[in-house]
Protein backbone atom coordinates (compact mmCIF):
# COMPACT_ATOMS: atom_id res chain seq x y z
CA UNK A 1 0.00 0.00 0.00
CA UNK A 2 1.28 3.56 -0.94
CA UNK A 3 1.18 5.59 2.07
CA UNK A 4 0.09 9.33 2.71
CA UNK A 5 0.70 10.33 5.62
CA UNK A 6 2.70 7.70 7.62
CA UNK A 7 5.49 6.14 7.07
CA UNK A 8 6.19 2.11 7.15
CA UNK A 9 9.53 0.50 6.92
CA UNK A 10 10.94 -2.51 7.87
CA UNK A 11 14.42 -2.52 9.53
CA UNK A 12 15.18 -6.49 9.91
CA UNK A 13 12.48 -8.00 11.83
CA UNK A 14 11.59 -4.12 13.59
CA UNK A 15 8.41 -2.58 11.88
CA UNK A 16 9.17 1.06 12.59
CA UNK A 17 5.39 3.31 11.64
CA UNK A 18 6.10 6.90 11.88
CA UNK A 19 3.47 9.52 11.57
CA UNK A 20 4.06 11.93 8.96
CA UNK A 21 1.99 14.91 9.16
CA UNK A 22 4.58 17.44 10.97
CA UNK A 23 3.46 20.43 9.53
CA UNK A 24 -0.38 20.05 11.88
CA UNK A 25 1.99 17.77 14.63
CA UNK A 26 0.68 14.89 13.72
CA UNK A 27 -2.62 15.00 13.93
CA UNK A 28 -4.83 12.82 13.26
CA UNK A 29 -7.01 12.57 9.79
CA UNK A 30 -9.39 9.99 8.70
CA UNK A 31 -7.07 8.80 6.03
CA UNK A 32 -3.97 8.93 8.54
CA UNK A 33 -6.45 6.38 11.07
CA UNK A 34 -6.80 4.41 8.07
CA UNK A 35 -3.09 4.29 7.45
CA UNK A 36 -2.29 3.25 10.98
CA UNK A 37 -4.98 0.22 10.78
CA UNK A 38 -3.04 -0.79 7.51
CA UNK A 39 0.39 -0.95 8.67
CA UNK A 40 -0.25 -2.19 12.24
CA UNK A 41 -1.62 -4.86 10.18
CA UNK A 42 1.36 -5.31 7.85
CA UNK A 43 3.59 -5.50 11.10
CA UNK A 44 1.82 -8.80 12.15
CA UNK A 45 2.78 -10.78 9.20
CA UNK A 46 5.92 -9.33 8.63
CA UNK A 47 7.91 -7.92 11.47
CA UNK A 48 8.44 -9.40 15.66
CA UNK A 49 7.73 -5.62 17.45
CA UNK A 50 6.31 -3.09 16.04
CA UNK A 51 7.37 0.47 17.10
CA UNK A 52 5.60 4.10 16.66
CA UNK A 53 6.35 7.68 16.10
CA UNK A 54 6.57 10.53 14.93
CA UNK A 55 7.89 12.90 12.20
CA UNK A 56 9.16 16.45 13.30
CA UNK A 57 9.20 17.88 17.25
CA UNK A 58 5.57 16.23 18.18
CA UNK A 59 4.41 12.56 18.15
CA UNK A 60 0.81 13.25 17.70
CA UNK A 61 -1.49 16.60 18.72
CA UNK A 62 -4.48 14.46 18.68
CA UNK A 63 -7.73 14.80 16.51
CA UNK A 64 -6.80 17.09 13.81
CA UNK A 65 -10.22 19.80 14.26
CA UNK A 66 -9.43 20.85 10.72
CA UNK A 67 -10.44 17.77 9.08
CA UNK A 68 -13.95 19.03 8.26
CA UNK A 69 -15.07 22.31 7.45
CA UNK A 70 -16.76 23.27 10.71
CA UNK A 71 -14.92 21.47 13.27
CA UNK A 72 -18.56 21.74 15.56
CA UNK A 73 -19.72 19.50 12.69
CA UNK A 74 -17.92 16.29 13.00
CA UNK A 75 -20.24 13.37 14.14
CA UNK A 76 -17.45 12.50 17.33
CA UNK A 77 -19.26 9.07 18.40
CA UNK A 78 -19.30 7.63 14.64
CA UNK A 79 -15.76 8.79 14.45
CA UNK A 80 -14.71 7.08 17.49
CA UNK A 81 -16.54 3.85 16.69
CA UNK A 82 -15.73 3.59 12.98
CA UNK A 83 -12.10 4.99 12.53
CA UNK A 84 -10.70 5.13 15.94
CA UNK A 85 -11.46 2.03 17.59
CA UNK A 86 -10.44 -0.64 15.08
CA UNK A 87 -7.29 1.14 15.18
CA UNK A 88 -6.92 1.00 18.75
CA UNK A 89 -7.84 -2.35 18.82
CA UNK A 90 -5.44 -3.71 16.51
CA UNK A 91 -2.77 -1.80 18.49
CA UNK A 92 -3.74 -3.51 21.56
CA UNK A 93 -4.42 -7.25 20.47
CA UNK A 94 -1.07 -7.25 18.55
CA UNK A 95 0.11 -10.59 18.75
CA UNK A 96 3.87 -9.30 18.68
CA UNK A 97 5.00 -6.55 21.02
CA UNK A 98 4.61 -2.59 20.46
CA UNK A 99 6.36 0.34 21.38
CA UNK A 100 5.43 3.95 21.52
CA UNK A 101 8.54 6.00 20.92
CA UNK A 102 7.31 9.03 21.90
CA UNK A 103 9.80 11.76 20.32
CA UNK A 104 7.69 14.84 21.35
CA UNK A 105 4.35 16.32 22.66
CA UNK A 106 1.69 13.08 22.70
CA UNK A 107 -1.73 15.21 23.64
CA UNK A 108 -5.16 14.16 23.26
CA UNK A 109 -6.00 10.91 20.92
CA UNK A 110 -2.24 11.26 20.50
CA UNK A 111 -1.00 10.81 24.06
CA UNK A 112 -4.20 7.87 24.22
CA UNK A 113 -2.79 6.65 20.90
CA UNK A 114 0.80 6.00 22.93
CA UNK A 115 -0.96 4.59 25.59
CA UNK A 116 -2.42 1.84 23.19
CA UNK A 117 0.92 0.26 23.00
CA UNK A 118 2.65 -2.22 24.99
CA UNK A 119 5.66 -0.03 26.18
CA UNK A 120 5.88 3.48 26.06
CA UNK A 121 9.69 5.29 25.76
CA UNK A 122 9.52 9.00 25.26
CA UNK A 123 12.18 11.43 25.51
CA UNK A 124 12.26 13.97 28.24
CA UNK A 125 11.52 16.92 25.43
CA UNK A 126 7.77 15.09 25.77
CA UNK A 127 5.04 15.90 27.19
CA UNK A 128 1.69 14.19 27.62
CA UNK A 129 -1.83 16.06 27.49
CA UNK A 130 -5.22 14.86 28.09
CA UNK A 131 -6.68 18.32 26.74
CA UNK A 132 -9.96 17.41 25.99
CA UNK A 133 -11.84 19.46 28.24
CA UNK A 134 -10.28 22.34 27.15
CA UNK A 135 -12.72 22.01 24.41
CA UNK A 136 -15.39 20.48 26.32
CA UNK A 137 -15.01 17.16 25.87
CA UNK A 138 -13.91 13.98 27.52
CA UNK A 139 -10.54 12.14 27.11
CA UNK A 140 -11.32 9.18 24.30
CA UNK A 141 -9.48 6.53 22.47
CA UNK A 142 -9.00 4.53 25.36
CA UNK A 143 -8.08 7.35 27.87
CA UNK A 144 -10.52 6.63 30.44
CA UNK A 145 -9.26 3.09 30.13
CA UNK A 146 -5.62 3.46 29.98
CA UNK A 147 -5.26 5.93 32.81
CA UNK A 148 -6.67 4.65 35.90
CA UNK A 149 -5.14 1.35 35.29
CA UNK A 150 -1.75 2.92 34.94
CA UNK A 151 -1.62 5.97 37.00
CA UNK A 152 -4.69 5.74 39.80
CA UNK A 153 -7.99 6.48 39.99
CA UNK A 154 -6.96 9.96 41.88
CA UNK A 155 -4.28 11.20 38.96
CA UNK A 156 -6.25 9.91 36.01
CA UNK A 157 -9.45 12.32 37.42
CA UNK A 158 -6.90 15.09 38.29
CA UNK A 159 -5.10 14.34 34.95
CA UNK A 160 -8.63 14.38 32.56
CA UNK A 161 -10.11 17.34 34.69
CA UNK A 162 -7.39 19.73 35.20
CA UNK A 163 -6.20 19.06 31.20
CA UNK A 164 -2.49 19.84 32.17
CA UNK A 165 0.51 19.15 30.37
CA UNK A 166 2.28 16.15 32.34
CA UNK A 167 6.04 15.82 31.77
CA UNK A 168 8.05 12.34 30.75
CA UNK A 169 9.32 12.48 33.76
CA UNK A 170 6.41 12.56 35.68
CA UNK A 171 5.10 10.27 33.63
CA UNK A 172 7.51 7.77 34.18
CA UNK A 173 7.54 8.15 37.85
CA UNK A 174 3.80 7.46 37.73
CA UNK A 175 3.60 4.69 36.12
CA UNK A 176 2.26 6.14 33.12
CA UNK A 177 4.94 4.46 30.21
CA UNK A 178 7.73 2.78 30.46
CA UNK A 179 10.65 5.52 30.85
CA UNK A 180 11.59 8.87 29.80
CA UNK A 181 15.17 8.93 28.28
CA UNK A 182 18.00 11.69 27.80
CA UNK A 183 16.90 13.59 24.12
CA UNK A 184 20.31 12.86 22.59
CA UNK A 185 20.05 9.14 23.07
CA UNK A 186 16.53 8.57 22.94
CA UNK A 187 16.54 7.41 19.01
CA UNK A 188 19.43 4.86 20.07
CA UNK A 189 17.88 3.63 22.94
CA UNK A 190 14.26 3.02 21.37
CA UNK A 191 16.16 1.30 18.68
CA UNK A 192 18.03 -0.96 21.39
CA UNK A 193 15.23 -1.88 23.05
CA UNK A 194 12.73 -2.52 20.07
CA UNK A 195 15.67 -5.00 18.47
CA UNK A 196 16.05 -7.01 21.87
CA UNK A 197 12.18 -7.38 21.62
CA UNK A 198 12.31 -8.28 17.81
CA UNK A 199 14.93 -11.14 18.47
CA UNK A 200 12.87 -12.69 21.72
CA UNK A 201 10.65 -15.94 22.37
CA UNK A 202 7.32 -13.67 20.62
CA UNK A 203 5.03 -16.29 21.22
CA UNK A 204 5.77 -15.55 25.07
CA UNK A 205 5.46 -12.25 24.46
CA UNK A 206 1.78 -12.83 23.03
CA UNK A 207 1.54 -15.50 26.18
CA UNK A 208 2.82 -12.32 28.91
CA UNK A 209 0.64 -9.72 27.46
CA UNK A 210 -2.68 -11.64 27.72
CA UNK A 211 -1.78 -12.98 31.64
CA UNK A 212 -1.14 -9.72 32.72
CA UNK A 213 -4.14 -7.53 30.73
CA UNK A 214 -6.79 -10.41 32.29
CA UNK A 215 -5.16 -10.21 35.59
CA UNK A 216 -7.59 -7.15 36.37
CA UNK A 217 -10.76 -8.61 35.44
CA UNK A 218 -9.77 -13.07 36.80
CA UNK A 219 -10.36 -14.05 40.12
CA UNK A 220 -7.07 -16.04 41.71
CA UNK A 221 -7.85 -19.24 40.92
CA UNK A 222 -9.03 -17.76 37.15
CA UNK A 223 -5.88 -16.20 37.31
CA UNK A 224 -3.60 -19.10 38.56
CA UNK A 225 -5.92 -21.75 35.53
CA UNK A 226 -4.93 -19.17 32.90
CA UNK A 227 -1.11 -19.15 33.89
CA UNK A 228 -1.13 -22.94 34.29
CA UNK A 229 -2.97 -23.11 30.69
CA UNK A 230 -0.48 -20.66 28.78
CA UNK A 231 2.73 -21.84 30.48
CA UNK A 232 1.89 -25.19 29.32
CA UNK A 233 1.42 -23.78 25.47
CA UNK A 234 5.00 -22.01 25.82
CA UNK A 235 6.78 -25.02 27.40
CA UNK A 236 5.83 -26.81 23.84
CA UNK A 237 7.25 -24.25 21.94
CA UNK A 238 10.67 -24.39 19.54
CA UNK A 239 11.61 -21.13 21.35
CA UNK A 240 11.45 -23.08 24.93
CA UNK A 241 12.93 -25.58 24.07
CA UNK A 242 16.05 -23.80 22.70
CA UNK A 243 15.85 -21.23 25.74
CA UNK A 244 16.61 -24.27 27.28
CA UNK A 245 19.25 -25.69 25.44
CA UNK A 246 20.95 -22.12 25.37
CA UNK A 247 21.03 -22.12 29.37
CA UNK A 248 22.42 -25.40 30.02
CA UNK A 249 25.41 -24.72 26.79
CA UNK A 250 26.01 -21.35 28.49
CA UNK A 251 24.90 -19.38 25.05
CA UNK A 252 22.64 -16.97 24.14
CA UNK A 253 19.39 -18.24 22.95
CA UNK A 254 18.87 -17.77 19.12
CA UNK A 255 14.69 -16.92 19.04
CA UNK A 256 12.67 -17.74 16.44
CA UNK A 257 9.76 -16.14 17.87
CA UNK A 258 7.77 -18.97 17.99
Amino acid sequence: MHYETIQFELRGQVAVLTLNRPEVMNALNTQMRAEILHGVKAAQTQARVLVMTGAGRAFCSGQDLGDRANASDIDLERTLREEYVPMLEAIFESRIPTIAAVNGAAAGAGANLALATDVVIASEDAVFLQAFTRIGLIPDAGGTYWLPRQIGSARAMGTALFAEPVSASQAADWGMIWEAVPADSFAEHWWSRAKKLSTGPTAAYSAVKRALRASFENSLEQQLALEAHLQGECGKSRDFKEGVLAFLEKRPPQFEGR
